[in-house]
């Protein structure tokens, strides 16, 4: 009996090409298309309606603020030329003509001349009665009544004259010693004091009073007339 010689042989080693078929794959997911919003007539017209009262509400306030800059700028310009300046004083004269003589405190006299000018361009200034002060060593040597009450225009310049003497001047011999001392360094400085009440005036609009102080040192040299350093020198205004 005939026996094959073709034995099967043992598959041991060999790779076997496996087919896989779609059935074998997981299901991928699609992407999902965003779905389409119908809006309504009502949702449009509101969308409408909120845009446009933004838009009014942004002019609003954009017209708001540019009249508060011009009302501000309006009011900073009229409060620079409305705002008060003080009165500008200067010393032009000053004499102590008895300076020259040993015994002159028998009829010491010191007389002055003083400018007041009022700057403002469209304010005027009122002025109680002046009163003038003369001082020495900050003790006061005469006082005396400058002008009676009066209304200064703006831009205009009042000449105050000023003449210490006799009763309006206290000097004692001592105190007249003290003078000559300093003549002989060269130099005899005084201070001059005015003072009065004041209040400004704006059109028909008055202010409240002032209290006003004038204090002008001046120098005299030798022969008793002021020396030129202090000749038209701005004298310091304060209120009290």
């Amino acid at each position: 009996m005939y026996k094959s010689r073709n034995r099967s042989k043992p598959l041991h080693g060999i790779r076997l090409p496996v087919r896989y078929t779609l059935q074998d794959y997981p299901a991928q997911p699609q992407p999902q298309q965003p779905l389409k919003r119908h809006h309504t007539a009502r949702y449009y017209a509101h969308r409408v309606r909120e845009s446009f009262t933004n838009r009014v509400i942004k002019i609003l306030c954009t017209i708001f603020l540019s009249l508060v800059l011009f009302v501000g700028i309006v009011l900073f310009i009229l409060w620079l030329s409305l705002r008060p300046h003080r009165p500008r004083f200067h010393i032009v004269d000053f004499t102590v003509p008895g300076l020259v003589q040993p015994s002159g405190f028998e009829n010491a006299l010191i007389s002055f001349n003083v400018t007041d000018r009022n700057s403002n361009q469209h304010i005027g200034i009122y002025y109680d009665s002046v009163v003038g002060s003369v001082f020495y060593k900050d003790q006061q040597i005469g006082s005396a009544p400058l002008m009676d009450p009066f209304f200064q225009e703006p831009k205009t310049t009042t000449i105050m004259y000023g003449t210490f003497t006799g009763a309006t001047l206290t000097v004692s011999s001592n105190r007249w010693k003290e003078f000559m001392d300093a003549r002989q360094q060269g130099t005899v400085v005084f201070r001059l004091e005015i003072t009065s009440v004041i209040r400004f005036r704006i059109t028909t609009w008055d202010s409240q009073h002032h209290k006003m102080h004038v204090n002008c040192d001046v120098a005299v040299g030798q022969d008793g007339s002021i020396l030129p350093a202090w000749k038209n020198k701005k004298c310091p205004v304060y209120f009290s």
